[in-house]
């Protein structure tokens, strides 16, 4: 029985410039059919809702579909200065309310681009409490309130694992396991961030029956690189075989920056995608049994 993906890209591809309707032509070209919108200002101006409904229009005409969103990390991406970043779980209220008020508006734009998944850091990359950024009380808070914002928006709410220790893949199954209201629908299963913390088939062991969606990337171990897949050190066979096992069916998505030539690493994508597949079909094949 064959084994069946559908594969989608992150507008990450783009970060560093305003999402137009030929980087989306782009992907499509390339046959992909879903895509990651990354809610940064800078990016997909979120509150502004003629822009909003430019680009669902863009995706209409495309036939892309928005299956998920990234929330807001940051007000700001490219350009000769790093933008502010943005956490639920930072410990000043008022950092942490600007964080709530920036996921919220982009919840809204959100239902206007049909998206179904909402991705959600719990933190930021950093080192669990003893982060300004990553305070396990504010975590909570910020979980319930974006929970709620999304259930009454209809999105599925998925956690994605990141390096920091309130987001790792067993700290992930802990907030699942919380008494929040409403609890989180699951996952954001990153292969990169798993490879730098917990070692990818462990998480995808640990977080069985939570995933919901994906981030499709490679490093070599040391660092958060977000390489085309088989530019790193990740065993692809291995990662794909044990999220088979699982039984997930979401789709694949890839997150990968430009790095330096979005164009080159676009096709790269397509690449990795077909080596993909040809992997999913082997593992799919009848397993041959010797006669005695």
């Amino acid at each position: 029985m064959a084994i069946g993906f559908r594969f989608g890209i992150s507008t990450h591809l783009f970060h560093e410039q305003p999402l137009e309707r030929a980087h989306l032509a782009d992907i499509a070209a390339a046959g992909f059919d879903l895509i990651e919108l990354f809610a940064t200002r800078s990016h997909i101006d979120y509150r502004d809702a003629a822009r909003t409904a430019e680009i669902r229009g863009w995706l209409d005409e495309l036939g892309l579909t928005a299956w998920s969103m990234h929330a807001p990390i940051t007000d700001s991406f490219g350009g000769s200065a790093p933008g502010r970043s943005f956490s639920i779980g930072a410990r000043d209220p008022a950092a942490r309310d600007e964080a709530l008020a920036e996921t919220t508006a982009a919840i809204e734009a959100a239902v206007t681009l049909g998206v179904s998944v909402l991705v959600l850091h719990p933190g930021a990359p950093g080192t669990g409490g003893s982060s300004g950024e990553n305070d396990p009380t504010a975590v909570r808070r910020g979980l319930t309130a974006v929970s709620r914002a999304c259930r009454d928006a209809g999105l599925q709410l998925a956690l994605e694992n990141i390096p920091n220790d309130l987001a790792t893949a067993a700290a992930l199954v802990d907030w699942l396991e919380a008494d929040l209201d409403p609890p989180p629908a699951g996952v954001c299963f990153d292969t990169g961030h798993a490879h730098l913390v917990d070692g990818v088939d462990r998480a995808i062991d640990l977080l069985a029956g939570t995933i919901v969606t994906t981030h499709v990337h490679d490093n070599r171990g040391q660092a958060d690189d977000h390489l085309v897949p088989f530019g790193g050190t990740v065993d692809w066979r291995s990662a794909l075989f044990a999220l088979v096992k699982t039984g997930y069916a979401g789709p694949l998505v890839f997150e990968l920056p430009s790095h330096g030539d979005a164009a080159r690493t676009l096709a790269a994508a397509v690449s990795a995608r077909g080596r993909f597949q040809a992997i999913l079909d082997e593992l799919a094949a009848p397993f041959p049994f010797e006669e005695a």
